[in-house]
């Protein structure tokens, strides 16, 4: 599934907490954020897509996930945030090479050709991942271990990455073909930027196969590697991107922009991005896989990195001029986005009000991210309540209308996209700050699902007081606006 994902040390934060952040841009795909309580969480699952069954755990935590509306092709969780205050996004869609997949082969659900047959499972992917980890985990090193298991006992049928973080650690995890993988802890003081490739570019293997501090990976990848002559570095350099990545012409109009764009905004003086003679072009092939940011990031940041068309460059689509390059390379903030999520884990908080969820639904282009408080017992009606059925009266719906009606009328209603979006991310903070020092004062930790309530209840106010203003934009730029004046 195509996304972008951005991950934040709690050094390189504003406010001392780490983010995991994500962009699940699939097919159109309706969904919705709920609270999944221990009763709800089943014991034996079964994924729809490759039939494979897996016993889980007894006395999972409750999570919240942002499942697909249409269970048809399962759960698709997506990201969540758990009641021990761990962040988990699952997955961001990696590449890899022939090489790597002829090795260790992904693990695909074998039909039965006849009736003598067996079916064969296939192994693990994105549509279960979050189910099958994020309630039994307490860190976000936990997440890494219990899914590396997984991963090795059932095999997997794509190449993902995996984000978890908790107070103190983000740990971003890659699969390598259909049952190795590799794990590193994202240094606090850095920023990661992840399009849909392998990402990244150094890894201590001594210390993964060691003490395991910062590194973790499947116990055989060093024979892994030897055995199949998948390194591909020179001078003694171990580049994993260069073993077990990839660096093709799709990535270069589909992936490294993405990254370009990123580190751009990121660290616009140390180097130099843009002209014949600069450091990264958006077809680089060794843009960094980190950075430490020119200044701290905040959430308001990551929401501006993952909402990118380009701006500010010639390759923005929605430039009025023709550049020559206008809409060349595929931008961050995409059509296709079903949800869009910031889990927050701050530092210094009590663990009932230490998470903070930041949702955004459709096009991050186009959307607001509203945040809640994720240890509750139910999430709004504005946010879980999401049919098939188009309606404004959820968040979803009523973004992805907003969506589709600002970009036909983009260069009218781009004013108004800005307040709207800038106004839910002011007013949602501004109760955030309240309910935070209601909560600490008190005690009373019940008054999340009240916050939450008036949380929705702004989002809505302030997403029909937008739908009106770019409805009527749109609508001044249809085709058939005649006036008898005009002859």
């Amino acid at each position: 599934m195509p996304c972008t994902t951005v991950l934040v040390g709690k050094l390189a934060s504003n406010d001392r907490s780490t983010m995991i952040a994500r962009t699940d841009d699939g097919h159109f795909d309706e969904k919705k954020l709920i609270v999944v309580t221990p009763k709800q969480q089943k014991r034996n699952y079964k994924s729809v897509i490759s039939h494979v069954a897996v016993e889980l755990p007894e006395e999972p935590l409750a999570y919240t996930a942002c499942p697909s509306v249409n269970p048809e092709s399962g759960v698709w969780a997506a990201t969540g945030i758990n009641a021990a205050g761990v962040g988990m996004t699952a997955t961001e869609t990696i590449t890899t090479n022939p090489r790597v997949l002829a090795a260790d082969p992904m693990v695909q659900l074998q039909k039965p050709k006849s009736r003598r047959e067996k079916e064969i499972p296939g192994g693990i992917g994105e549509e279960d991942i979050v189910v099958l980890v994020l309630p039994y985990i307490r860190s976000a090193r936990e997440g890494v271990l219990r899914l590396g298991k997984l991963l090795e006992q059932y095999g997997t049928y794509e190449s993902n990455g995996i984000a978890f973080n908790d107070e103190n650690e983000v740990w971003w995890m890659e699969t390598i073909g259909g049952h190795h993988w590799m794990a590193k802890r994202v240094p606090d003081d850095v920023v990661v930027v992840m399009p849909n490739q392998f990402g990244m570019d150094s890894f201590d293997l001594a210390d993964a196969l060691g003490e395991k501090k910062n590194h973790l990976c499947s116990a055989d990848l060093r024979e892994f590697i030897a055995d199949n002559c998948l390194d591909c570095n020179q001078g003694g350099v171990f580049n994993p991107r260069n073993i077990f990545g990839s660096r093709t012409d799709h990535d270069h109009i589909y992936n490294t922009p993405r990254a370009w764009f990123m580190g751009r905004y990121l660290c616009p003086r140390r180097w130099k991005w843009d002209g014949p003679d600069a450091d990264f072009s958006p077809e680089s092939d060794d843009i960094p896989w980190s950075f430490v940011p020119e200044r701290k990031v905040a959430v308001e940041d990551v929401k501006y990195l993952l909402s990118s068309t380009y701006q500010g460059t010639p390759y923005d689509p929605y430039l009025s001029r023709d550049t020559g390059v206008r809409g060349k390379y595929r931008t961050i903030g995409i059509n296709r986005t079903g949800v869009t999520s910031v889990c927050q884990i701050r530092d210094g908080m009590p663990m009932e009000l230490r998470s903070v969820e930041w949702i955004c639904f459709a096009s991050t282009t186009f959307d607001a991210l509203l945040p809640v408080y994720p240890c509750v017992e139910r999430m709004p009606a504005y946010l879980s309540e999401v049919s098939l059925d188009v309606s404004t009266e959820n968040f979803y719906w009523a973004s992805a209308v907003l969506c589709a009606l600002a970009d036909h009328s983009y260069h009218k209603s781009n004013r108004d996209i800005v307040r709207y979006q800038d106004a839910v991310m002011t007013r949602g903070r501004r109760l955030l700050r309240e309910y935070d020092q209601k909560m600490l004062e008190t005690g009373d930790y019940s008054l999340a699902a009240e916050a939450n309530d008036k949380l929705a209840q702004m989002a809505k106010e302030e997403t029909f007081r937008v739908l009106y203003r770019v409805l009527r934009a749109a609508s001044e730029g249809m085709k058939n606006g005649y006036n008898r004046a005009d002859y």
